[in-house]
């Protein structure tokens, strides 16, 4: 029998082998830099949506708190702790506000009244401001012992409760809005000028009662079309009694 012949042709050339381990290298890597562009634009959109979520989050639970303004007006106990003349449970003021709500973080309207203290403070590393809210659950002697007793109002000539100094933050305490250029609370109410009737926008309304609807104006620090930006909250006050009025039904 003849012996059989090879071709110099037949198998793999060593270029050939290199140019097939090169494609297939390239083709690797090409796949796993989509891979991981693919992973980063899925972790950026799911970071948006998180962040979006948190935003209308905060903006869902202050206009349930707004919402959820009741009317209380206990003793007011004095620096003594004695009681004396009720007042009306509604501090008022550009930077801070102190009332009485039935929603609460914790519990949403399940739960018992709480008194929120909403206020302003610096934000992360002194850029912007913050927006927070303190919970304490409401007892008409805790509400009370808030009245450090009476003065008279220079801007509105009236008689006003003593509140203590403004809120301040604790590690309970609840950031509503981050990252805000400015923050500020107004209030829809009629001033003590009779020859004024209309209700008007005003910064203050401390001892005035309780306003026909409360405004929080929030700017975002850096604005950014493709997110979720914070807004101003208007909640009106659907009050059906006056406070210190006798009623016939009562």
């Amino acid at each position: 029998m003849r012996p059989v012949r090879k071709r110099r042709d037949a198998g793999l050339t060593l270029l050939e082998v290199l140019v097939a381990v090169t494609l297939l290298t390239l083709l690797m890597v090409g796949m796993s830099i989509a891979l991981r562009v693919g992973l980063s634009a899925f972790s950026r959109t799911t970071n948006r949506l998180m962040d979006d979520r948190r935003v209308v989050g905060a903006q869902r639970i202050v206009q349930s708190e707004l919402d959820g303004l009741i009317p209380v007006t206990p003793a007011c106990l004095g620096a003594e702790g004695a009681s004396s003349n009720h007042f009306v449970f509604f501090q008022a003021e550009s930077q801070y506000m102190r009332m009485v709500s039935t929603f609460s973080l914790q519990q949403g309207w399940r739960g018992e009244p709480q008194i929120l203290e909403f206020f302003v403070i610096p934000g992360d590393q002194g850029r912007g401001v913050r927006l927070v809210v303190n919970e304490i659950p409401y007892t008409p002697y805790g509400a009370g012992s808030f009245c450090l007793g009476t003065m008279q109002d220079p801007t509105f000539n009236v008689t006003v409760p003593r509140f203590p100094p403004p809120p301040q933050a604790s590690p309970t305490s609840f950031v509503l809005g981050d990252n805000l250029a400015s923050c500020r609370f107004t209030y829809y109410t009629r001033g003590p000028d009779p020859t004024i009737p209309d209700p008007q926008w005003m910064t203050r309304a401390t001892g005035l009662g309780y306003p026909l609807a409360i405004r929080i104006d929030m700017a975002p620090l850096e604005p950014d079309l493709a997110r979720l930006q914070p807004i101003s909250v208007v909640a009106w006050i659907h009050l059906l009694r006056t406070p210190f009025l006798i009623y016939a039904d009562n």
